[in-house]
């Protein structure tokens, strides 16, 4: 096989012929010269010197040859033996071995020629290049695989680059002889592959271990960094979502794909007690552990604030001081919403989060303005309170940005894309949550991480209905409001139809959150009852804001038990201010299941 000839057509060289002239050397080395018959005569009429005779030149000496090899003057053997990376020819569809270099044998060992290298180059097996070979010679198109394994554990980037057919008429290599006999190249049969032009493989191997191992160990190192923060993240998460009596709710968090760091989304749901819940979504501008951590300090933030029954302005107003003190670089925002099921409303304030999205009964899909506030640490803000109604039988969504932002399309677009998506959302919240996951295209290699909070006010009708009641009285003070409202409690939960005993405790309960009103509280009063399937609760409202607290009584005190009775008969007790001004208190009863 004549390889220099094959050199000469391997791709991105060009032959270069020897540059031949058999032409002598030049006139003034050879002392050529024509004497001319007339010599000039100089300007004062005296004849020149005539020119000197070829005996009395002296030859300059010729100077010494450079010698620039030609391609032609190397052989394809001389030219890959030099090579210090892995080098194969393989010759023909089953890939001959037609040579290998020294290199290649130093690395993977000898290999016999004329052997097909399925069966006697296992390691092109494992790097998963016979297949690339295949495609290369029916295609006459270079091919490359990187970063391979092998299984000593080496890592190399293999090219595959085809090589033109060659003519085997002559194995004299390297000689004008066998140059001369050669077919000469069809170029229209090379650009079409296989049985056109391409005659072998040639196989290049670079071996790129140590880069590998560096890729590894640091993909290893940010796998570690990331589930560090994915586990960080989800423990700060609620590990099971409160149920309220008059809600139903549930929330997904997804974390975003491999190539995303972990963020600082968020959810949770507060019941505050009397019937109430907060309902919390946030999401803290960054990556990375550092993201989580702050997540978890505002989040634990907001349920202290919650226990105090704040309005959802002021618990923000809180939460922003906060959020600056936490860290100044680190931007979050958030809603705090609160539903009261004797209102039917969601009560919130936005600070630079995206607007609640709620489905009423039919089918529509309303807004919640737009944010009330800056996100929170920017500071120097007044934030305040909307509304939007949540009737029975309707669905509210909050969200993050993960769920609704691309890159390619403007925000707004999201948001109408998940509003068309909520629209036809049927089910219970865990499907409407899965179904708006589904939807917007979030998958388990999305971008950003996602945060869904669903919450459903189910419309309550037949047996279920009975399990839920109101009733209320209006007191105007005096001597005879404590007596009416016992009265009206004892009678009210007798029709409920609840055992002697928590009748008693419940007439009990209103008889002294009414006396604390009288003593301590001014007109209007009012006096409530509910019921639901799972407690009982008191509540008495009245003009003054100044809330109650429990203290300890001295035995020669007359006054100052109210409180403690009732949070001792009671399961839970609270106090808070209404929006109108003044205060209400409240205690839970739980009934027997």
């Amino acid at each position: 096989m004549n390889f220099t000839r094959w050199s000469a057509r391997l791709p991105g060289t060009q032959r270069r012929a020897a540059a031949r002239d058999d032409r002598s050397s030049v006139p003034a080395a050879r002392a050529e010269y024509a004497r001319p018959e007339n010599p000039p005569t100089p300007p004062d009429g005296e004849p020149t010197s005539p020119l000197p005779s070829p005996a009395e030149v002296t030859p300059a000496p010729e100077p010494a040859p450079v010698v620039t090899p030609a391609l032609d003057d190397l052989s394809a053997r001389e030219i890959l033996g030099r090579l210090p990376a892995p080098v194969a020819l393989l010759h023909g569809p089953d890939h001959r071995i037609a040579y290998v270099n020294d290199a290649y044998e130093a690395v993977f060992g000898p290999r016999p020629s004329g052997v097909p290298a399925a069966e006697a180059m296992p390691e092109l097996a494992e790097l998963s290049v016979l297949p690339l070979m295949d495609q290369v010679f029916r295609s006459g198109t270079p091919r490359t695989v990187k970063s391979r394994k092998t299984a000593d554990g080496g890592s190399y980037t293999v090219t595959c680059t085809p090589v033109a057919a060659w003519d085997d008429a002559s194995e004299e290599e390297g000689t004008a002889e066998g140059r001369a006999k050669a077919k000469p190249r069809d170029k229209e049969k090379d650009r079409k592959g296989a049985g056109k032009g391409v005659g072998g493989v040639l196989v290049y191997a670079a071996d790129v271990t140590d880069h590998a191992e560096a890729a590894e160990r640091l993909r290893t190192s940010e796998r570690r960094h990331r589930e560090t923060a994915v586990t960080l993240q989800r423990s700060l998460l609620p590990q099971e979502l409160e149920q309220p009596d008059d809600l139903r709710i549930a929330a997904t968090y997804q974390p975003g794909g491999t190539d995303a760091a972990v963020g600082g989304d968020w959810y949770d749901v507060i019941t505050l007690g009397a019937g109430r819940t907060a309902l919390v979504i946030g999401d803290v501008m960054g990556r990375g552990v550092r993201a989580a951590a702050v997540m978890g300090q505002l989040r634990t933030a907001v349920r202290a604030y919650a226990r105090l029954d704040l309005p959802p302005h002021e618990v923000l107003q809180l939460l922003d001081g906060l959020a600056a003190e936490i860290d100044a670089s680190q931007i979050a925002t958030c809603v705090y919403a609160v539903h009261d099921p004797n209102e039917g409303l969601l009560v919130y304030s936005s600070a630079g989060h995206l607007p609640i999205l709620v489905r009423d009964e039919e089918g529509t899909v309303h807004r919640a303005a737009d944010p009330t506030g800056p996100p929170l640490g920017t500071g120097g803000w007044v934030h305040t309170s909307g509304t939007i109604p949540l009737p029975p039988g309707s669905t509210a969504v909050l969200y993050t940005d993960g769920l609704v932002e691309r890159r390619s399309e403007d925000i707004d677009e999201g948001v109408a894309a998940l509003a068309r998506a909520l629209s036809g959302a049927k089910g219970s919240p865990q499907v409407v949550c899965d179904r708006l996951i589904r939807s917007l295209g979030v998958t388990a290699e999305h971008d950003d991480d996602v945060a869904v909070l669903v919450v459903q006010h189910p419309a309550r009708t037949g047996t279920n209905a009975e399990l839920f009641h109101n009733a209320s009285l209006d007191l105007l003070g005096g001597i005879e409001a404590a007596p009416r409202a016992r009265a009206f409690a004892t009678g009210v939960l007798t029709s409920w139809r609840f055992p002697v005993e928590l009748c008693d405790l419940g007439v009990l309960a209103a008889s002294e959150l009414v006396a604390n009103s009288l003593q301590h509280g001014t007109p209007p009063m009012r006096l409530g009852l509910r019921r639901t399937d799972r407690r009982l609760i008191i509540e008495v409202a009245d003009g003054d804001d100044h809330l109650p607290r429990r203290r300890r009584a001295e035995p020669a005190d007359e006054a100052g038990r109210g409180i403690s009775i009732v949070a001792t008969i009671a399961s839970s007790w609270g106090s808070r201010r209404t929006p109108g001004g003044g205060k209400a208190v409240w205690c839970e009863f739980a009934l027997p299941q």
